[in-house]
């Protein structure tokens, strides 16, 4: 008999954890687990991918943080469906579906921490510290994500380290030089990309001051931002007020942002934390050279001096990682053979260390030693 796997998750939108979640679920051996995705606040364009790969999915629709009404909702649909497992991704998900599960004594419950949560309080963390009593395993991304919470009080004992898995890239079927007449960009452009939601945790600001020294020295490079977010409208007043609206510019969340991320030279990534970053893997599979902040779950993905650099991302560090991003592109940027063998050994590593198949092939033996 096949065995059912409850996956609850906030919403569906194209963001890191679902996106996960939808290449996970759409892959699970059919004859071996029936799979459901319940998604607890809202619903998103990956619910349209999972219809496509033939997976029911439901929205609870909490509406609030403390939602009595999603709570009995979810529980009145894990009593109907009788899952044998339920994995949790990210907090709030993880909250109410280990609760959720618990009221309904479901045997079996993993959790998904996914990043990093500096933000979280002794609250949220006596939550975890609660619910991880009941929690067979706890999946996270990375090895620095384990750690993270390991060292505030959950057990380490729990915890499985699955890394993302990214599929093949796509290829840009759009010349580089039609792409960058479509951006009204000269044709001997450098584009620098960054990629993700625009939001404190990303440090676009940073981005944006290392744009700007790195306009001082060389008079061809852009800064792409591809992603949108709560501070979109201050950052691109931040933008005007450096006076670098020229050589910065938001592209917005893009549906085609495969046509334009294999036209990259380098991609940056400025965050103060992560999980584990899907746009690094993304630009390494497409052979683009990575400097980012030397942050867990990044320093899994990018190897110094073979694959990228990293820079500091200690925040009394500011100013000289701002210089630091320009310098390590400008140098990227004047050495072809450089850039090339940075861009190949990043291909090699994703190809090889974070496929799909390998993290579908981790979770599978995770459900099978959990549900003999």
């Amino acid at each position: 008999m096949k065995k059912r796997i409850l996956q609850v998750i906030p919403t569906l939108d194209r963001a890191g954890a679902e996106k996960q979640l939808a290449l996970l679920a759409a892959r699970l051996p059919v004859d071996e687990f029936d799979v459901h995705v319940c998604a607890l606040t809202r619903g998103g364009p990956l619910l349209g991918d999972l219809e496509q790969a033939g997976i029911p999915a439901t929205v609870i629709g909490k509406r609030w943080k403390i939602d009595p009404q999603a709570f009995f909702r979810l529980t009145r649909f894990i009593r109907n469906w009788e899952p044998d497992l339920i994995h949790t991704w990210i907090f709030a998900a993880n909250a109410y579906g280990r609760a959720a599960g618990m009221w309904c004594n479901v045997k079996c419950l993993v959790a998904g921490e996914r990043c990093v949560d500096p933000w979280k309080g002794s609250r949220d963390l006596a939550v975890d510290r609660y619910l991880a009593r009941r929690t067979a395993r706890i999946v996270t991304n990375s090895s620095g994500v384990k750690e993270f919470y390991s060292a505030r009080g959950l057990p380490a004992e729990k915890f499985v380290v699955i890394p993302n898995g990214i599929l093949p890239p796509k290829p840009s079927t759009t010349p580089r030089e039609v792409l960058l007449e479509e951006l009204g960009l000269p044709p001997n452009s450098r584009l620098i990309g960054l990629v993700g939601r625009l939001w404190a945790q990303k440090r676009v600001n940073d981005a944006i001051w290392a744009a700007d020294l790195l306009k001082r020295v060389r008079n061809d490079t852009h800064l792409l931002i591809l992603g949108d977010g709560p501070l979109r409208d201050r950052l691109r007043r931040f933008r005007d007020k450096v006076e670098i609206r020229d050589r910065v510019h938001f592209l917005g969340h893009r549906d085609d942002a495969w046509r334009i991320l294999p036209h990259f030279d380098v991609v940056w990534s400025t965050s103060a934390y992560e999980g584990q970053s899907n746009a690094i893997m993304e630009a390494m599979a497409h052979g683009i050279p990575v400097v980012a902040t030397d942050i867990a779950g990044t320093r899994d993905l990018v190897v110094p001096d073979v694959t990228g650099r990293l820079v500091s991302a200690a925040k009394a560090d500011a100013e000289r990682r701002r210089a630091t991003f320009a310098k390590h592109t400008q140098q990227i940027l004047e050495d072809p053979e450089l850039a090339a063998r940075m861009g190949g050994a990043a291909r090699n590593r994703v190809a090889t260390e974070f496929t799909v198949d390998k993290m579908v092939e981790a979770h599978v033996r995770l459900y099978r030693e959990l549900l003999p």
